[in-house]
């Protein structure tokens, strides 16, 4: 779970939030109480204070200085930055408070980033250099993490790294917009941050700084015994390594920790957990369930503990790897087969967990990802949090879906882990869901139970140990007890009328709307708390008005006239384009029939420097000029339509050829796909050619969809998907589905064998049983609106396909506030936003099942004309 989610998850136990209406549980540092000095300006962000004195003209980048503090001395450490800064008029910043400083140096937070409390601006390297003497006096004796961005001044808590001041950005080289700094010649290039010190290449290190330089330098570990070969993870805690001991050749494993850093929810940094855990593998010395302690040594700071390498590979890579949901097409015999094997592995593990409580130990971080299969041995990794059966503790550090709820201490905690494997390994992910809704595990077991010849006693056994023995409902919208009942009386997709599934989840939807809120009216994905973000088409009100509109759902004026103000008077900051910024509010008010509020919007957007954007259809140019000559052709504007051609131009300009984007090599590269690949390009060059006729925007059309077919690679199981690093992508946004919906557009005009040939190995993508999400972006709605689209998997018919994969929903659906509700990307918390939650099902639920034509933006159904769709009327169908 990537730390930008861990942090919008403290405020709200069902959804997505910022932690300003939690600011009694979880306050912010008591020195932001002081009054703001008389001619100073202060500005919030959701994790920053930040504080500059006006009439002070900085430069646009520079070095700057970053203290790091454990939570024990950031009182005393922001009490001096307050007054040293205050006091000679320096810019700085400081995280809001604990709460904060505690998720942004967690163990999984950004690496790149993580261990900085204050940030100073000094105006030249005159003043850096007073500022580090000066506060290294202060500060003496304050400790804190590692900053790795950084370059440490002394052995104290003071870091220097060259970076932007000012707010600027660019494109890369893989058309993405970043924030920037000025190169020598003063060309704008990305502002690199990453786990090394690496200034840029025409910055020249202060001399005062050489010293610390070479002390950095001086701390190898070329002395060890070790001879590391491999990086098997990192953390921010630290790495994993493989690696070879050089006195007998023997292949062990490398666990590193950084001091201060990689914090729990007890405040435990990396080093404490490292020690209790060598402790912890001690006392199990000999079980063949644990790996043996060989070693442990420090180097400068950093811990390090050699175990027992192990073969193999974790439970989860290879519960993926066999999974029979993950393929194309599945049998009673896969089913079966992996029913069996499964069963094997959770006897193996049954048993692994009971001899550590043999031993008196409670594992407290059971999951797949902490299980190594190696041949027939199954072995338990990752002891940091483990604890003594006697203490009845609960886990400080687990993984979410498996966390057990605050009554299961010490041994039961591990028997809710256990329970939860037990679903989990038939139904990946969809532990997550139980949180939200603990009478969801009832359901999941009947769904594995469906599908799998598993033994449905085992089953009930794993639902009675998640649900305990006098479990109440759960909490529902305005304090309503949503138990069992609740979750048998949901009118699901696939199974109850259409209109009533559109009505539940219109009902959910408005549920949760907060008009009195400035931010955000409905809640969605963390995005949303970008600046705008709770106003656009992706994550925002305008893409949730869109869905119920179009789906017949209904006009709702009063939630209109809140995106209305707030989108014509926006935050600084806010987007310009289709999915996350005001292009698509614009649309929306188009689609929402309120014209001269979007023509009245996109005249806004048009005078900004919307030029300077990327590509992408999602964020960029290729959105804009789709906007523009949709506006164009539906309101009439001629100029709109102009405007429009002239961004596909621009847009052709900068686009290459095919060699422009490199073939598929490990997953690195630009990426491909619908909304942020040349995929968005090629839809922009369509409509463009269906205003002019103009067949060179269809040349230019092939060459953007050939750009994106290279960075696809073919499955195992013929399948063509995106490549991305490890992993592949089928999706609608980032993976192959929203290729293969391009390339549908453009054989509509023009036909082209290989496209012809490529479409359809990428249409068997959204005939999958399983999706880890059930989202319109990433996950199983796109896969549904694809196939509404024009994505027709061979050998059955798209109306099939798409009707098994609408009841298949069930796996993610909730009740909400008597209606129908769906978890947004990573599953922790329940989302209503167009591009992860509720209305994004919602709209693809339309695409196939409403009495008018509905689709996603800029996209024609077959058979349809492009064009507007008018869902204006209030009359529900």
């Amino acid at each position: 779970m990537i730390d930008r989610y861990e942090i919008y998850c403290l405020a709200d136990p069902q959804f997505y939030d910022t932690l300003d209406s939690q600011r009694a549980k979880y306050p912010d540092f008591s020195i932001s109480a002081t009054d703001v000095p008389s001619g100073w300006q202060h500005r919030a962000t959701d994790t920053w204070l930040h504080y500059g004195p006006e009439g002070r003209t900085l430069p646009l980048q520079g070095w700057k200085i970053h203290i790091s503090s454990r939570l024990e001395d950031a009182d005393r450490t922001l009490a001096a930055v307050w007054d040293y800064c205050v006091g000679r008029r320096l810019s700085f910043k400081f995280l809001r408070g604990p709460r904060v400083v505690t998720m942004l140096n967690s163990k999984y937070a950004d690496r790149g980033s993580s261990g900085k409390l204050v940030t100073i601006y000094p105006r030249d390297e005159d003043e850096l250099e007073l500022v580090l003497k000066d506060l290294a006096e202060t500060l003496h004796g304050v400790q804190g993490p590692y900053i790795l961005s950084d370059l440490r001044y002394g052995d104290g808590p003071l870091y220097v790294r060259y970076g932007g001041f000012a707010e600027r950005h660019c494109l890369t080289a893989e058309r993405e917009r970043v924030l920037a700094i000025e190169d020598a010649d003063g060309t704008l290039v990305p502002d690199r941050r990453g786990p090394s010190f690496s200034p840029p290449a025409w910055v020249t290190l202060p001399a005062f700084l050489a010293p610390h330089l070479a002390a950095r330098n001086a701390v190898t570990v070329a002395d060890l015994p070790y001879e590391i070969d491999e990086v098997l993870h990192f953390s921010n805690g630290g790495g994993v390594y493989k690696a070879r001991d050089t006195r007998d050749g023997r292949q062990v494993v490398l666990k590193e920790a950084r001091p201060h850093a990689g914090l729990d929810a007890a405040g435990r940094d990396a080093v404490s957990r490292l020690l209790h855990e060598a402790a912890i593998l001690r006392r199990l010395d000999g079980l063949d369930v644990v790996p043996a302690v060989h070693d442990y040594f420090t180097v400068g700071e950093h811990h390090f503990l050699v175990q027992e390498f192990i073969g193999g590979t974790t439970l989860s890579q290879e519960s993926v790897h066999r999974h029979p949901l993950t393929r194309a097409t599945i049998t009673p015999e896969d089913a079966a087969e992996y029913a069996e094997w499964a069963l094997g592995m959770l006897a193996g593990v049954d048993r692994a967990v009971a001899a550590l409580h043999g031993r008196g130990v409670v594992f407290g971080d059971l999951h797949p990802f902490n299980v190594l299969v190696d041949g027939d041995r199954i072995v338990l990794i990752d002891f940091e949090v483990a604890s003594l059966a006697e203490d009845r503790a609960r886990p400080t550090l687990a993984h979410p879906g498996f966390c057990p709820p605050s009554d299961r201490l010490g041994v039961e905690a591990d028997n809710y882990a256990l329970a939860c494997l037990r679903i989990g390994l038939f139904a990946p992910m969809s532990t997550v869901l139980i949180p939200l809704h603990r009478d969801k595990v009832t359901h999941l077991a009947d769904l594995v139970c469906d599908t799998f010849p598993v033994p449905r006693a085992q089953m009930d056994v794993a639902v009675r140990t998640i649900l305990g023995e006098d479990a109440p409902g759960e909490a529902g919208a305005g304090g309503d007890r949503a138990g069992p009942r609740a979750m048998r009386d949901l009118p699901l997709p696939g199974r109850a009328p259409w209109t009533s599934v559109r009505d539940a989840a219109c009902r959910a939807i408005l549920a949760t709307a907060t008009p009195e809120r400035d931010d955000r009216l409905f809640p969605g994905d963390p995005a949303q708390f970008q600046p705008g973000g709770g106003l656009t088409m992706a994550s925002g009100a305008a893409g949730v008005l869109y869905a119920l509109a179009v789906t017949g759902a209904g006009r709702f004026p009063e939630h209109e006239d809140w995106l209305r103000t707030r989108a014509m008077a926006p935050p600084p900051g806010t987007g310009l384009g289709f999915y996350d910024g005001l292009h698509g509010v614009a649309y929306a008010f188009e689609a929402l029939g309120r014209r001269q509020d979007a023509l009245d919007l996109a005249g806004m957007c048009l005078r900004e420097k919307w030029d300077q954007l990327g590509q992408s259809l999602y964020a960029g140019l290729s959105g804009i000029g789709l906007n523009l000559l949709h506006l164009g052709a539906a309101t009439g504007e001629d100029e709109l339509r102009r405007t429009g051609l002239a961004v596909a131009g621009i847009v052709a300009d900068r686009l290459g050829d095919v060699d422009s984007v490199p073939e598929v090599s490990g997953g690195t590269g630009p990426h491909a796909g619908l909304m942020r690949g040349s995929s968005g390009a090629a839809l922009l060059f369509l409509r463009a050619y269906e205003a002019t006729g103009d067949t060179g925007l269809l040349d230019h059309a092939a060459v953007a969809l050939r750009q994106d077919l290279r960075r696809c690679t073919r499955r195992e199981d013929g399948q063509l998907q995106v490549q991305q690093g490890w992993r592949t992508n089928p999706y609608l946004d980032e993976g192959s589905a929203g290729i293969g919906l391009a390339l549908g557009q453009y054989l509509a005009h023009r036909e082209d064998e290989d496209f012809r040939r490529a479409m359809d190995d990428i249409a068997p993508v959204a005939d999958l049983d399983y999706y880890v999400q059930s989202g319109l972006f990433a996950g199983r709605a796109g896969m549904i609106a694809a196939l509404s689209m024009g994505l027709a998997p061979g050998g059955r018919a798209a109306t099939e396909v798409a009707a098994g994969q609408i009841r298949r929903l069930a796996w993610h659906a909730m009740p909400y506030a008597g209606g129908l509700a769906f978890p947004g990307n990573q599953l922790l918390r329940l989302s209503m936003d167009l591009a992860t939650g509720t209305a994004g099902v919602l709209l693809a639920l339309g695409t196939a099942l409403h009495d008018r034509p509905v689709a996603l933006p800029f996209i024609s159904p077959p058979g349809t004309p492009a064009g507007p769709v008018d869902p204006t009327s209030d009359e529900r169908r």
